[in-house]
């Protein structure tokens, strides 16, 4: 068992047996400090109980909009300081150029892809990104994550969860390639538009 495995067993452990508080208290904590994503427990309490799944989705949707929130001010606070100590500082240049470029859409794809959605949180701040589209980008990127997810299992269950498991990848990169393109085919109309 390695590393991740025995942090994803402990997570598990202290988190599982306090049900929705657990994904509640992980969800938030991810969002800004924590390495383990509340997928794990969202999908294992979403299992014990299907009929709950919609449920647990909104725990963990509202747990890491305001873990999210909490990373927000922590970025905003500690500025650039803090975002070094996270980020080597030519990483903190490029992300400082995709904020500018993409704003709101780079927290929508990091909420709903596998990319660590605390370091965008944190990056959100430095930033200073508008706290209300950093809010708006959360909630529909995670809400889209959780919700899919607590579906899926509500209708096809452990079926489901080996699908996912086996392909999640290539679901989170067809996901947020479709999400760049729609930015890039938005851009490029309101370019044209302007030309015109």
């Amino acid at each position: 068992m390695g590393i991740v495995d025995d942090l994803l067993e402990w997570t598990r452990a202290v988190f599982m047996p306090i049900g929705d508080a657990g994904l509640f208290i992980l969800a938030f904590l991810e969002s800004s400090v924590f390495p383990v994503p509340p997928d794990v427990l969202l999908i294992a309490l979403s299992l014990a109980n299907p009929a709950l799944a919609l449920y647990y989705a909104t725990i963990a949707t509202i747990g890491s909009v305001l873990g999210g929130v909490a990373g927000y001010y922590i970025g905003l606070k500690g500025g650039r300081r803090i975002a070094r100590r996270i980020f080597p500082e030519r990483m903190l240049d490029r992300a400082e150029n995709y904020f500018r470029e993409y704003g709101v859409w780079a927290v929508l794809i990091a909420a709903f892809s596998p990319i660590p959605y605390k370091a965008f949180t944190i990056a959100s701040g430095v930033f200073r990104m508008s706290l209300k589209g950093f809010i708006v980008a959360s909630i529909v990127g995670r809400g889209a994550r959780f919700y899919a997810e607590g579906i899926l299992i509500m209708l096809w269950g452990e079926q489901m969860l080996a699908f996912v498991d086996d392909n999640l990848e290539i679901i989170s990169l067809a996901a947020a390639a479709a999400i760049v393109a729609y930015i890039v085919l938005r851009k490029r109309l309101a370019r044209e538009k302007r030309v015109n």
